[in-house]
């Protein structure tokens, strides 16, 4: 296989690299800190995304997109998730939330949500988890009842990343009950002001925004506000759980650190023992392999013929290596010593290391544990048979 990304996708590297250089400072380690200034400077980057036409970058041209291929898009995610994701939530809607509805959205759907999304100017977040449905997510409780022309939602969602500040959730609820658990799950796009909605952070290591409770009582929506058919939601969250999986580019930020390494430690880059040396290395390898599983599953969405399982295997190398790369690199930072944190490079390198550290924590169980991931090449491996 080929995958090779092409000229254009390389010139495109370098003009987001420069855009990076000019309107994120160095110091930046993501949007969502205590310190409001790095979500302002994540929103201040997308609007320059956006009117350069970089945001949305492959969506075609009458979404607000320029066509471009999915291999200049995967440059934009790589290079995006190197520096700290500046887009902050915004990966969220231009990497799945604005392409399932393109696919399964009404006219009118499109016509509200796609052009925001293009322009950087809404935050979105994904109401499917619950406190006892993270990874058996067909399980879920929350319930969708008829009223009149519309339904009632109640429920409880956890762990729902950035609904404090979301203007819209792609929310999952239960409208009816089949012989399977995965029939009768409906997708609902609802404004997170409307009465009924409840938010409660979860305080964690990873920062505020991160983690939340989301409660809906009683909440009323309508008709217009289902995304595909009522009852047939299971399809559509498998496609997007595909595409959420792949779109977060963890190996570009792992690379980048361990490459930064050698240069940052200078001449003490001698004194790091062999064998953590070894284990450098080895963590380079893996991220040229995570990558080129992550490429294998964007050649294959390209073609409209990705699977959950063709996931998996990319999910489970991507999710270690960032745990693994973690290690490897908190143990590297102690060799550049105390005294020297007052240079700004070496200062900035431990605080990207610790940070590093503090999101891989969580990434075997972000997005779908990696105990499922496996369960899913498993099936997959027997129905080959």
């Amino acid at each position: 296989m080929d995958f090779t990304v092409g000229e254009a996708a390389t010139g495109l590297r370098g003009e987001l690299r420069q855009l990076v250089t000019a309107e994120v400072p160095p110091d930046f380690l993501g949007a969502f800190t205590d310190d409001p200034a790095d979500l302002a400077v994540a929103q201040s980057f997308c609007r320059a995304l956006a009117d350069r036409g970089l945001l949305c970058l492959a969506w075609p041209e009458e979404f607000g997109g320029r066509g471009a291929s999915v291999w200049e898009q995967t440059v934009v995610r790589e290079e995006m998730w190197a520096h700290h994701e500046p887009r902050g939530a915004q990966y969220m809607g231009v990497n799945w939330v604005g392409p399932t509805i393109m696919r399964h959205g009404t006219a009118e759907q499109q016509r509200e949500h796609l052009p925001p999304i293009a322009k950087g100017e809404v935050i979105w977040c994904q109401g499917f988890s619950e406190p006892d449905s993270g990874s058996d997510l067909a399980s879920l409780r929350t319930a969708a009842r008829p009223d009149g022309d519309g339904w009632r939602i109640s429920g409880q969602k956890i762990w729902t990343s950035y609904a404090t500040m979301a203007d819209w959730c792609f929310l999952l609820a239960r409208t009816s009950r089949g012989e399977r658990k995965q029939q009768g799950l409906t997708i609902f796009l609802v404004p997170m002001s409307a009465p009924g909605i409840v938010v409660r952070p979860i305080r964690a290591m990873i920062g505020p925004h991160h983690l939340n409770e989301v409660f809906f009582d009683d909440l009323r929506v309508t008709e217009a506000d289902v995304l595909g058919t009522v009852g047939e939601g299971w399809q559509v969250v498998q496609e997007v759980l595909s595409f959420e999986r792949v779109g977060i580019a963890r190996y570009a930020r792992c690379e980048r650190l361990l490459q930064a390494a050698p240069a940052v430690l200078g001449e003490r880059w001698g004194e790091v023992p062999a064998q953590l040396r070894g284990r450098w290395a080895r963590m380079l390898t893996h991220c040229r392999r995570a990558r080129l599983l992550a490429y294998r599953v964007v050649s294959l969405q390209s073609a409209g013929t990705v699977r959950p399982n063709d996931a998996a295997a990319y999910r489970i190398a991507v999710t270690q290596l960032d745990q693994d790369s973690a290690e490897v690199l908190v143990e590297i930072a102690a060799y550049a010593p105390l005294q020297e944190e007052s240079q700004a490079e070496v200062g900035r390198f431990r605080r990207a290391v610790q940070d590093h550290w503090r999101y891989s924590q969580a990434a075997t169980v972000a997005s779908g544990s990696i105990e499922m991931q496996r369960i899913l090449l498993a099936r997959a491996a027997l129905e080959a048979r």
